[in-house]
């Protein structure tokens, strides 16, 4: 997730601005750069790559006299990492310099408008559109003409801007992407986190969606949308420098757990347009859906369990046979595809050893390949024909969570792409999947209401020495991540099962105080589900049921019950998977495991 900085005050702002670049750093970056407002105008200076290529470049800003000045770093969504889509970005007559965090959805038809009117565009990003809607409302007046500039842009930003004319000001403005205002007797700060600015104060004014910030050197005033002032309590953080780079939160795990909602709506809402699915850029056609045979999914870890889920839900919804893979497995045993075989690639970092190698065999054979990746110019994306991106921002915990889900969303995406350009789905039912889609962000967050209980159970469960999981259908695939987690973070053995291979081996396992996992929201399957969990608790389990209101789990038939909200069951997944994810790091808390940085592991496996 891209950092935004700003400084107005009585001292060189370039000092201050690489210092609070240098701060958000932890989130993951491609690019870095400033701009500055005096006199003279407005002076850019950026450069793809680490921040300490930018400091090179300007000598850590000491001989730049300027003490107004916006910084952001930059995690490449639109456009590839280079020094042209770095930003911050600049309006045509050079009147402007912007910085953003976040998605403009509708760019495309913006962008068109405004070369249509001769602006000329000097970067692959969203974003520059904004530089030049500014300069297109200016009229002298630089609120209104922000005012004007957000007025037209759909999706999620948080913006810092300068104006040559005005340079005594910053302007931020802020929708669904975070961004606060740092206060001090005689400077005042923007950025997206607080660790950017903490070292300078700790007095903060929280913007809220739709809100704007007049920054000086003597003051801020707060604006609604309609240009009203608007009153706002300060809020004081006693948060040390290393807390405050996790949001508060006591690690990255818990913290990247809690952006769910926030990540999948950027990754959903974008694609959905007027209720149908839209993947720009994607180049797959009808034509070529037509004639596959066979659609391979070919992935690694926690990407292979995503795949696991798609299965599932690509099967149902397009008819298409899906095949999953280990890409160690697919790439040593010469799999059978051709030119009329999809290849759908997934993988977080991009960069992913035996991934690549696959994507690479696959490629050889004539097989189409079609990435789902979290970073952008990586080189899983640059050998691909489509990329999905996910925008799910860096994840620093070593144990994925939010970039697990995003790959999640894809697959519901993806299987809804393929069902409406075949028309595999009644439209009625296509409707009610897209619109279960759209409201998942908001479940996720009626999900993360369980932590306190979760917390509370993790003390009981905590000095484990096995624990299984079991499921049926989509829930069995869920079954094989969550799994996954506790053994990942806490080092607790634990094993994942389709419930209904219990009695082919795995129910000997069980006895007295055995910890077992049924997830049962597959109502179809729900009452074959509960006669597995009687089973295990007939033989001493103890059994955790998570479920929704339309399965009905009487009390003596499990220890504890947790119900998430009902929704397709195709998608039933991103529910109970937040919750095991939680239990998996409530658990490892009690056990003082590192739960960032588990023993062995790797965040991006490189290497064979």
């Amino acid at each position: 997730m891209c950092g935004i900085v700003g400084f107005i005050g009585r001292k060189p702002a370039a000092p201050l601005l690489l210092e609070g670049l240098s701060k958000l750093e932890y989130r993951g970056y491609d690019s870095a750069g400033i701009a500055l407002v005096g006199e003279k105008g407005i002076e850019i200076y950026k450069s793809k790559g680490r921040l300490q290529i930018l400091r090179d470049k300007i000598q850590d800003g000491k001989d730049l006299p300027q003490t107004v000045g916006i910084g952001h770093t930059r995690w490449a969504t639109h456009g590839k990492p280079s020094d042209e889509n770095s930003h911050p970005h600049q309006s045509n007559d050079g009147n402007f310099a912007v910085v953003h965090n976040g998605i403009i959805e509708n760019y495309a038809g913006l962008k068109k408008e405004l070369q249509a009117e001769g602006f000329t565009f000097l970067s692959e990003t969203d974003t520059e559109v904004v530089a030049h809607l500014l300069q297109k409302y200016y009229k002298g007046d630089f609120m209104l003409a922000v005012r004007q500039t957000v007025a037209r842009l759909e999706g999620a930003y948080a913006l810092g801007i300068l104006c040559a004319d005005f340079p005594n000001q910053i302007i931020a403005v802020r929708r669904a992407s975070p961004l606060i205002v740092g206060l001090s007797q005689d400077a005042n700060f923007i950025a997206s986190d607080i660790p950017a600015v903490l070292s300078h104060t700790r007095r903060f004014l929280q913007l809220e969606d739709g809100e704007m910030a007049r920054l000086t050197s003597g003051g801020v005033e707060l604006f609604d949308a309609d240009g009203r002032l608007v009153e706002k309590q300060e809020l004081k953080v006693s948060w040390d420098v290393d807390s405050a780079e996790k949001g508060g939160y006591a690690h990255f795990m818990i913290k990247e757990i809690m952006e769910q909602p926030d990540v999948i709506r950027k990754t959903v809402s974008p694609r959905l347009k007027d209720g149908k699915v839209v993947l720009d850029g994607v180049k797959l056609t009808e034509e070529q859906l037509r004639k596959l045979k066979k659609l391979y999914i070919v992935a690694c870890g926690s990407a292979y369990h995503v795949g696991m889920v798609g299965k599932y839900v690509i099967e149902k919804m397009t008819r298409i046979p899906v095949e999953v893979d280990l890409s160690s497995e697919f790439r040593y045993r010469d799999p059978i595809v051709d030119k009329d075989s999809l290849v759908v690639i997934i993988s977080q970092s991009g960069e992913t050893a035996d991934t690549l190698e696959a994507l690479k065999n696959a490629k050889a054979k004539g097989a189409r390949i079609l990435s789902i990746v979290n970073v952008v110019g990586s080189s899983i994306a640059r050998e691909s024909e489509d990329v999905l991106y996910t925008w799910a921002g860096p994840e620093i915990c070593v144990a994925t969570t939010k970039a697990y889900s995003t790959q999640l969303a894809m697959m519901y995406i993806l299987a809804a792409y393929i069902a409406q350009t075949l028309q595999t789905v009644p439209q009625a039912q296509l409707d009610a999947f897209l619109d279960d889609l759209l409201r998942l962000p908001e479940q996720i967050a009626e999900v993360l209401k369980l932590a306190p209980k979760l917390q509370q159970m993790a003390q009981r469960y905590a000095y484990l020495e096995h624990a299984y999981y079991i499921g049926r259908n989509v829930d069995y695939a869920v079954s094989l991540e969550a799994s996954l987690k506790l053994k990942e973070i806490s080092y607790i053995h634990s094993e994942a099962y389709a419930a209904g291979e219990l009695k082919h081996g795995p129910i000997s396992l069980i006895e007295d105080g055995t910890f077992v996992v049924g997830l049962a929201c597959c109502e179809r399957l729900a009452e074959k589900m509960l006669s597995n969990v009687k089973e295990v608790k007939a033989r001493g389990a103890e059994v955790l049921v998570v479920t929704n209101d339309h399965v009905k789990v009487h009390a003596d038939e499990a220890d504890h019950i947790l119900l998430v909200p009902y929704t397709n069951e195709m998608m039933s997944g991103s529910l109970e998977v937040v919750v095991m994810q939680m239990l998996a790091y409530y658990i490892a808390l009690a056990r003082k495991c590192d739960i960032d940085k588990p023993r062995n592991l790797a965040k991006s496996v490189t290497v064979e």
